[in-house]
């Protein structure tokens, strides 16, 4: 069951990005802006840890 979960994900996202690839792009650069957000604030965390 897990299994026929994923791949229907995987479809209907395949789906989304072909038939809106400027909306997928602009969700794409805000999850990896997010990402990086978060991985620069645990630097900085530990950073200021070290200080």
């Amino acid at each position: 069951m897990k299994k026929a979960v994923g791949w229907i994900v995987l479809v209907l996202l395949i789906f989304y990005i072909g038939t809106n690839p400027g909306p997928a792009a602009d969700v794409a650069q805000s999850l990896g802006d997010g990402l990086a957000n978060m991985f620069r604030g645990i630097g900085t965390f530990f950073q200021n840890l070290a200080n």
